[in-house]
Parts: C-alpha cells; structure tokens; sequence
C-alpha cells in the first residue's frame, strides 16, 4: 500500500487563491520599495555554515537548519567526537552549509563581499524564504518570508523618516487603515539605565519595561528589584510609568528625566529631528507614536526602533520592525558601515487583510472565459477567439477534451469562471460566438468584437 504524502511540520502548501493574495502583498511591497528607490537583490538559500553561525546568539545557532555534505559526510569525522557523542564538533565535520536564518546576515555578507561594485549610500530590498528548525505552532512555521529593506553607508535620520513614509505608503495602499508606527531609541534605554545606575543590567532594565502593558506597573518593579535595579533606581523611573500624551509632550518628559545623560539628550534629539519632519511631511493613514518600552533587537541596534501595530479592531501581534544598527558588516571585518532596515510581516499582514475583508476581489481573479470544447474543428476556430482575448489582457481558456458538455459546464462552475462560450458548427458557419454569463444565465450570440466588449 503507498504510503500517504505529507509535507515537514512547520511548512505549508497554498492553494491558488492564497497564492494569488500573497502575490498581491508582495507586489504591493514590491512597488513600494521601488517606488523608494530601493533595489532588488538576492541570496543563495544556503550559505556557508561559517556566515551564519555566532551571529544569532546560542538560540539562534540552535535553530539553524545544517545541511548535510554530500556523498560520504562520514569521511572527515572526528572519531573521538563521534566517540564522545560531541554534537557541536560533529556538526562542524559533516555540515559545511546551512539554510540561512533571515535575510539580515547573508545581506551583511552580500555588502562586504561586494564592497567594490556597490555604490554607498546602498538601498536594498530582499523578499526571499527563510528557515528555522522552532518547534512549530500557531503562527510560527519553519519556513516563511521575509520582506527586508535597508540603507547601508549612511548615518542621516532622513533614512529614518523615508522609512516610516514607506511604511504608511504600503498599509495606505494595502487600505490597511489605522496602523501604528511605534518608535524608539536605543540611546533613550541606554540613558534611562545610566540615569537609574543601571547600566550594567540594560537588558534586564528593558526587559521588565517590555512589560509594562501586559503585567503593569507594580510587577514591573517587582522585576526590576529581583534583577538588582535598587530602591532608589526606581523611583527615579516613576514619571516613565505615567509617560502618555502626544509625542511633543512625551518628548519634553523625557528632557526632565533625563537632563544628567548625554547618551539620552543625543536619543531625544534624534526622536524630536524625526517626528518633526513627519509632523510637517504628514502622514496618509498611518500614525506615528513614540513608546519608550518599546526595546527589540537591542544585540544591535544602536539608534531608532521601529515595530509596527495592527488597528486595534484586530488582536494581533507587530506586523513589522526595524531600526538602526552603527556596524552590522563589522561582523565580517567592515567597519564604521551604519545603517537601518525594516522588514514587513508577511504572514500577519495576510491574516490581518483576511480577517477584515480587505483584499480586492479581483486579487484571486483567474480564468474569466472558457470556451467549450465541441471537437477539434471547433476548438481551432475558438483559439483564434482566444489569441484575441488573451491579446487584450482577458485571461482565457479552451477546455482541452470533448468531455460532454455538462462536464465542461460543471468545471466552469467549480472553478467560479463567470463566462462560458460555446462554438458548434452553426457558430462555426456565421463566425459567431455564443456567450453564456454564468451568474445570471443569459446567453447572448455575438461577433469576436462583441465578445470582447461584453467580457470586458
């Protein structure tokens, strides 16, 4: 007996509709990025274990899917790590290559690489496939995509503010109304740390700041304390918990707290540089708001952090992030190249247009006339018909078999193709065209220019 086919957990399959709206997201990303004046490029799949290892922290180098060398991948192995059961130095002796884990790294080594032939400042976008060996769950797969976008070879906080234009312009266009842009600066955490006498424990500080939304102010401090932040650190975080308002009001809290920090002054100015030049240029749907528990990516980040919310009608986690980082290449022997990139949530953003109803009808558009096929006299006389109406951008298609009609009509039906046109021998005679609207059942004989016009 043939065993069932399956697919490996943490991947999918998607039907031609879902292909189609995909499509439609990544095109409209895709225009966007262009429209920017960023530009395309790509990866292999797989790069040399040795890019991508120790760039991701222990967790992350855990989570590399390693491909096995070919032929033999027993031959050079270690016997006395084989003997021991040493898995780390075994790994090393039969995988020379893995899948990549994002985009970021294999960019940073595309940069390096290239350094010769790229013309600094260098806009990129990347939309390819990843990997990643998780555990899957909901909404977490081991193979997705990534829609990246960076600016390498600049320090200039107009990179910052094209980049939250850029995002208001794909969600404007995506009619994804409501979104919030959340910003922050690594500068910002550094100085709230240095002002508390907690800058040996930023990590520790950020991360129970993190909370603040979802456990509240008291629990807050309550980790804050079991970390080693003191009494007195604290309390000198106290008009951060109650920090609401507009960005301009929130802005000028933040000078009262921190006036003793130049790394916290240099953030604030950087914030208050970039939502001014927003608050003149203007946004289309989009809103911008400043959050400064918002501390993602902070192994490398060095200036603003970008994540992006859904609207609030929709429960769902950031549908986009990014920030700048001041050496991302120096990993690979170039330093001093700074830069900043975002990256757009594919998956979520999928299901956010899905659940409020907002991708077009016409995205999972496909055949929109089939001709019947009566025998090979007819089917000739249709496709001549059909090279018209393909000419013009009418997606059309004869049903290859002299199936009996009822067959024919049915696949039409199943496959939601509004027209249906039948060419016997008497149309074949009067080079005419029955034309069948499949929604309302009406049935017209027309000429080939008829024919288009009524279609289209």
């Amino acid at each position: 007996m043939a065993q069932k086919p399956s697919i490996p957990k943490g991947t999918r399959d998607f039907n031609p509709e879902q292909v189609a709206k995909r499509n439609y997201i990544f095109n409209t990303i895709r225009g966007a990025f262009e429209t920017f004046g960023f530009q395309p490029i790509e990866t292999p799949s797989f790069e040399n274990s040795e890019t991508l290892m120790g760039k991701y922290g222990d967790e992350g180098d855990r989570l590399i899917f390693k491909i096995l060398n070919s032929g033999d991948y027993l031959a050079k192995i270690d016997e006395q790590a084989y003997a021991n059961r040493d898995s780390l130095k075994l790994t090393s002796n039969i995988s020379e290559k893995a899948l990549r884990y994002d985009l970021t790294v294999p960019f940073a080594r595309y940069v390096v690489q290239h350094q010769n032939e790229i013309e600094f400042p260098f806009k990129r976008y990347q939309i390819q496939p990843v990997w990643r060996a998780d555990r899957p769950q909901k909404g977490r797969f081991r193979e997705f995509y990534q829609c990246d976008a960076d600016v390498v070879g600049s320090k200039s906080l107009w990179q910052e503010v094209e980049f939250i234009q850029l995002y208001d312009t794909v969600f404007s266009t995506l009619k994804l109304e409501g979104v919030t842009i959340k910003i922050n600066n690594r500068k910002i955490l550094s100085g709230i740390a240095e002002v508390i006498g907690a800058s040996d424990k930023l990590i520790d500080f950020t991360v129970a700041l993190d909370k603040l939304d979802k456990i509240g102010e008291e629990k807050v401090k309550e980790e804050m304390l079991s970390k080693g932040i003191s009494l007195e650190g604290i309390s000198k975080l106290q008009p951060l918990f109650t920090l609401s308002g507009s960005f301009e009001s929130q802005i000028e809290s933040l000078k009262g707290i921190l006036s003793s920090s130049e790394e916290g002054k240099k953030g604030i100015e950087e914030l208050a540089f970039i939502n001014e030049a927003i608050s003149e240029l203007g946004l289309k749907t989009a809103n911008l708001q400043l959050d400064v528990t918002l501390a993602r990516g902070l192994n490398y980040y060095t200036g603003a952090i970008f994540e992006v919310a859904a609207p609030k009608t929709v429960q769902m986690g950031s549908i986009g992030g990014g920030g700048r980082y001041d050496d991302l290449t120096g990993i690979f022997g170039m330093n001093n190249v700074s830069g900043v990139g975002i990256s757009f949530g594919l998956d979520r953003i999928y299901l956010v247009l899905e659940e409020l109803g907002l991708f077009p009808e016409t995205v999972t558009k496909n055949v929109e006339v089939l001709f019947i096929n009566f025998g090979d006299k007819e089917a000739l006389f249709c496709l001549k018909a059909i090279k018209e109406l393909r000419s013009v951008g009418i997606n059309t298609e004869l049903y290859p078999d002299t199936d009996k009609m009822k067959k024919q009509m049915n696949h039409a039906n199943k496959r939601n193709i509004p027209f249906v046109v039948l060419v016997g021998e008497e149309e074949v005679g009067s080079n005419m065209y029955t034309l069948k609207n499949m929604v309302s059942g009406e049935q017209l004989k027309v000429s080939l220019k008829e024919l288009v016009n009524q279609i289209k």
